[in-house]
């Protein structure tokens, strides 16, 4: 996956250093290069010998050490990253970068990289929550530089709050999603819809369908990974939702899915429906014969997204609309389109073909799927 590209890791002194070490390890098995750079403080904490054998690469945490190579380091390392990543980055580092302080190889490098740059930041609660720490973070978002947010939990100090480095997993997605997609969804607002309905019958019997949610959790990522701001609606699923959209939704029923969808509707623009139940349960009572008897009815799901249509385009929110099902083996895409560049309303018009021809290149369908999340 990442095969070709370099990423830098700046290690500085905390006592998270330790999870670097798998960061390291899920990054070579995604075949990409990695170089180390550690502080002497990150030095106390796990020996340069560790992340030299996980990494394959020498690893560097002294500026005055014997060089390895001809090259001037910093520089060398700084031109041969695709990504910088710092991890865990402590207040003190934080501080250096933002503030052009260049004092060890860590903040040297970084200040002479071209790279995208992706800082982990883990410290103490009240160090994090600092309006000094806050205001540094502030101004590197302001020049470009890329954060993973901390998580809160239980921290080494015992103190309990925000300031946890975020998980290896989480931290390696989001070097996967700078060096694999560019930002040109910025500005996007997307609802996506995933997984599963569940109609009950009573207490103890539902109807659902076998949906796993994958198709809808890959999109979304995806999408959120190309800048969208992304709202996932799903039904019970077994992934857990991607780490960078901007919120997640569970729900239960058709109707839940429908309602989640409208009352989110009027900050976003683009809906995709991966998710579509194609029936509703309608309960009765057989007065003759005192039972209650169910029917299932068919183009519950279909009337929805003619409603959530209708209100994007009384709305002027957005210009497409679209759904995502399987048919057999291809996956096909139903693309419904709400009005024309001049505001006039088309209705609900529907274009059914299998992705692979949508995507081939040159295929007349190609245009229809750039448009879905074309930019404002």
């Amino acid at each position: 996956m990442l095969k070709g590209k370099t990423v830098v890791i700046g290690v500085s002194g905390g006592i998270a250093v330790y999870k670097v070490c798998d960061v390291v390890s899920r990054l070579k098995k995604l075949n990409a290069n990695v170089h180390v750079i550690m502080t002497k403080g990150a030095c106390e904490f796990v020996a340069p010998l560790t992340f030299q054998t996980m990494s394959q690469n020498y690893v560097v945490s002294d500026m005055f050490q014997d060089p390895k190579t001809w090259d001037v380091e910093h520089i060398s390392l700084a031109k041969k990253a695709d990504l910088f990543l710092v991890a865990p980055a402590t207040a003190n580092v934080i501080g250096k970068i933002a503030n052009g302080i260049c004092d060890d190889m860590l903040t040297t490098t970084v200040a002479a990289t071209k790279a995208k740059v992706l800082i982990a930041p883990a410290m103490n609660t009240n160090m994090y929550e600092n309006p000094i720490i806050q205001r540094n973070i502030s101004t590197l978002k302001e020049y470009g530089y890329n954060f993973v947010e901390p998580e809160s939990g239980r921290l080494a100090c015992g103190d309990t709050g925000s300031g946890k480095l975020a998980s290896p997993e989480v931290i390696v997605e989001s070097v996967v999603s700078l060096l694999q997609y560019e930002k040109d969804l910025v500005g996007r607002k997307i609802i996506i819809t995933a997984g599963p309905t569940i109609e009950s019958i009573d207490p103890v019997r539902y109807l659902t369908n076998r949906s796993s949610g994958k198709m809808g959790y890959a999109i979304a990522r995806v999408a959120a990974a190309r800048g969208a701001e992304v709202t996932l609606i799903s039904g019970k699923t077994n992934i857990k939702p991607p780490v960078n959209i901007k919120k997640f939704i569970n729900i239960t029923s058709a109707e839940d899915m429908y309602q989640a969808v409208v009352s989110n509707l009027d900050e976003n623009d683009v809906v995709v429906w991966s998710s579509m139940n194609k029936h509703r349960l309608f309960k009765r009572t057989e007065k003759d014969i005192g039972k209650t008897v169910f029917e299932v009815h068919p183009g519950h799901s279909q009337g929805h997204v003619k409603a959530v249509l209708k209100q994007m385009h009384e709305g002027k929110r957005g210009k497409l609309s679209i759904m995502i099902h399987k048919d057999g083996i291809p996956v096909n895409i139903a693309f419904y389109s709400l009005h024309n560049d001049q505001g006039k309303y088309l209705g609900c018009i529907e274009v059914t073909q299998p992705v692979a021809d949508l995507q081939e290149k040159g295929s007349k369908w190609r245009n229809v799927w750039n448009m879905i999340f074309k930019k404002k």
